[in-house]
């Protein structure tokens, strides 16, 4: 075993918040995340805007974390950050800061695909939350991604289906601006469909082959169904909104959970995780604590704080690597695309 603690400072940029960590071995020691209103008047991420909030957010994220973990730089043991995927200017100001800060202090760098990140998210040393085995299927569902990946070890993983349009977060923040509500719309579909009626309105789920998920058609359907009811009732969307978005949530989680149903029956793996930023989404988390007793599945959800994008994460891919000696050059260059 280690007999000096590792301590990994972890950057994150790979979207429009700026985030750092600090992480003693497994434990999270400090988690600092900056946010950037600016989009919100957008109706969405302006990557420009986001790579320059990036730069002016780094500095002070990186100083705040390092302060609250009460830990000096120079007793960090290893940079790691986020390779990608992501928005190629929000990842440039992580990985150049990251690159300088481990040459200025002679340690290690790691790279870190954000992908992974969500999944071993798990892995964090956090009271009251356990730690699936290998193996387990992974359900990472986000702005930008939604995939069931295999996970057989820490850097053993496959993806066994995901999706062929557009991704699970993509589809709530679409059809809450289809319905008039601000960005970021998927949390505030969340927070009314608590007290709506799931069973409202009936929309068809895609037929999709084998474990990939498509959801633009569903997209689609929820335009023309809003369309139609507002030429009828102009006032239908106010009238009606937790119905609406109590039918819309129910719908999304129904796609998912017949197709993790199916990868659990083709897989005979009954371990399942979530991550990602729409695993912050309570429906869901509700659906798959309940699937326990249902299914007798062992399901496994981050802490709050682990879902959305954050540094603690990454740290703790990159104390995995850090273990395996598994470091990077700064010859690493960030990638908006990255093979899983």
């Amino acid at each position: 075993m280690l007999h000096n603690d590792v301590f990994i400072l972890a950057i994150e940029s790979s979207c429009d918040d700026t985030a750092a960590a600090v992480l003693r071995n497994n434990k999270v020691l400090s988690n600092v995340v900056a946010g950037q209103k600016i989009h919100e008047e957008y109706g969405g991420v302006v990557p420009e805007l986001a790579s320059r909030a990036h730069q002016q957010n780094i500095v002070p994220v990186v100083d705040m974390a390092l302060k609250r973990a009460n830990v000096n730089k120079n007793q960090l043991s290893s940079i790691a950050f986020t390779q990608g995927p992501g928005l190629m200017g929000s990842l440039l100001v992580g990985t150049s800061f990251a690159k300088s800060l481990s040459l200025s202090l002679n340690i290690p760098l790691i790279a870190v695909n954000h992908m992974h990140a969500h999944i071993l998210a798990h892995f964090i040393d956090e009271e009251g939350f356990d730690k699936p085995e290998f193996p387990f299927l992974a359900l990472t569902i986000s702005g930008g991604h939604t995939q069931i990946v295999k996970v057989n070890s820490f850097f053993n993983m496959e993806i066994i289906g995901e999706t062929t349009d557009d991704a699970v977060g993509e589809a709530f923040d679409k059809s809450a601006k289809i319905m008039g509500l601000p960005y970021p719309g998927g949390p505030l579909i969340d927070k009314f469909a608590r007290e709506g009626n799931p069973k409202k309105y009936q929309f068809t789920k895609p037929k999709v082959e084998g474990l990939n998920f498509s959801f633009s058609g569903l997209k689609t359907q929820i335009l023309y169904f809003i369309q139609r009811n507002v030429a009828d009732n102009p006032n239908f969307i106010e009238e009606n909104k937790a119905d609406i978005c109590a039918s819309i949530q129910h719908t999304i989680i129904e796609i998912l959970m017949d197709k993790l149903k199916m990868a659990v029956a083709e897989t005979g793996i009954t371990k399942i995780a979530i991550g990602g930023g729409v695993s912050a989404n309570s429906g869901i988390r509700e659906t798959l604590k309940n699937a326990e007793g249902k299914y007798g599945w062992k399901t496994f959800i981050p802490k709050f704080e682990y879902t959305t994008d954050n540094a603690a994460m990454i740290g703790i891919v990159g104390y995995q690597k850090y273990l395996e000696n598994r470091f990077n050059d700064a010859s690493i260059v960030s990638k908006a695309r990255i093979e899983f």
